[in-house]
């Protein structure tokens, strides 16, 4: 197992106000796994997602020894370890279907696998949803899911993120009850964490628009969930607006939200060890709209970038 990587996924959650400004955006691994970390850098990030396969197939793929180490490699060229594969939009551990259930489960146990071997530290994963078996039904099966992945892959020191949603259609954790009673029932507290996206949680009703919904939906989340046990944040604005529960990405401060939202996230101390990856639309109308909404957070923090 490569011991490269320096962030433990057990690392407990961090209130200084020393830490280096984790931010980072979702990067293409086209031509290689590395090339997100290199393309990462290039835009001054210190954090950054990545698919380890292609997202909207079944197809599994292995990660070979060379392409382990020119990923680690790149890790320690550029300095950048704040890392989390993003799993496949296929696997749904809620599913009713006894086949897709099972293919689910295999997926995310070949992604925890690669991840693994590529130390990267965490893995963000959309629960699932009950496709008309409802709530009760779909988060028992995923809380059995999880435990069957975990037992089947024991200790491996990958976290497995539970990402917020909007709740379009019958999808679940699109509250935090949800979200915070999927971790309870994985019984894994030091596998199992969360992902929160300003998207999701906006368009599932959790008004963040200005300073004082951000604290008072932190402070729900704190309550509900435990802001130690979130672990990485997806900062979207969204194109919908509050309580739509449709999930479509907007440029930062440009959707429904507003700059409000996200200044007060970047310059909350308590989400300052915390890990935030952008997840907006790309390159549109000759702009590099990666850059530019990096730009507009950095920005958020000291105030000279502007």
């Amino acid at each position: 197992m490569p011991t490269e990587n320096p962030l433990s996924p057990n690392q407990p959650f961090n209130q200084s106000a020393n830490q280096p400004l984790l931010l980072g955006a979702h990067f293409s691994i086209a031509g290689g796994l590395e090339k997100a970390v290199y393309a990462a850098a290039d835009y001054g990030c210190t954090a950054a997602q990545l698919f380890t396969k292609n997202a909207n197939t079944w197809k599994e793929r292995e990660v070979t020894e060379e392409e382990v180490e020119r990923f680690l490699t790149a890790c320690r060229r550029t300095g950048i370890h704040q890392l989390a594969s993003h799993t496949s939009y296929l696997i749904n551990l809620a599913s009713p279907d006894r086949v897709k259930h099972h293919r689910s489960c295999k997926a995310l146990c070949r992604e925890l696998l690669r991840a693994a071997a590529l130390s990267i530290p965490f893995v963000v994963l959309h629960p699932g949803a009950h496709m008309g078996k409802g709530e009760k039904h779909g988060l028992a099966r995923i809380a059995e899911s999880l435990r069957r992945v975990f037992d089947s892959i024991p200790d491996r020191p990958v976290r497995l993120l539970i990402e917020t949603t909007a709740g379009q259609g019958s999808s679940l954790g699109h509250r935090f009850e949800q979200i915070a009673q999927i971790l309870d029932a994985a019984e894994a507290e030091e596998r199992v964490g969360a992902c929160l996206d300003t998207c999701h949680i906006f368009a599932a009703g959790y008004d963040i628009r200005t300073e004082a919904g951000v604290a008072d939906t932190l402070a729900e989340f704190d309550r509900i969930v435990g802001l130690q046990r979130l672990f990485f944040i997806h900062l979207n604005d969204s194109k919908r607006e509050l309580g739509a529960k449709v999930d479509r990405h907007e440029h930062i401060g440009r959707g429904k939200i507003g700059e409000d939202a996200f200044s007060a996230i970047m310059t909350e101390p308590r989400l300052a060890a915390i890990p935030k990856i952008i997840e907006t639309p790309k390159k549109e109308g000759g702009k590099d709209w990666d850059r530019v909404n990096l730009d507009l957070l950095r920005s958020f923090v000291d105030p000279s970038i502007g």
